[in-house]
């Protein structure tokens, strides 16, 4: 029971982490840049295997996995930078 509790609960983290990513690609880009879709799977048809990105079609698209890392570094720094203001 609790493995499929710790698995739902970073499910949900993995999917908070890919949102934001894609929004703060979008918001830093202007639009020029965009995240790869769930279920679209691009990143196997048309970007190098691991890669966190890809041009298709003159324009940058994070996959999946570097949508979860920008989200994550996204809280990252917000944690530090909300810990730097209140010491």
């Amino acid at each position: 029971m609790g493995d499929l509790i710790g698995f739902l609960l970073w499910s949900v983290f993995e999917l908070l982490f890919v949102f934001t990513g894609r929004l703060v690609i979008g918001f830093a880009s202007g639009g020029r840049w965009r995240g790869e879709r769930m279920q679209a799977k691009e990143s196997r048809i048309h970007g190098p295997s691991g890669a966190l990105s890809f041009k298709r079609d003159g324009q940058r698209v994070f996959t999946i996995a570097g949508l979860g890392i920008v989200g994550l570094s996204f809280y990252g720094l917000l944690a530090l930078a909300f810990f730097w203001g209140v010491s």
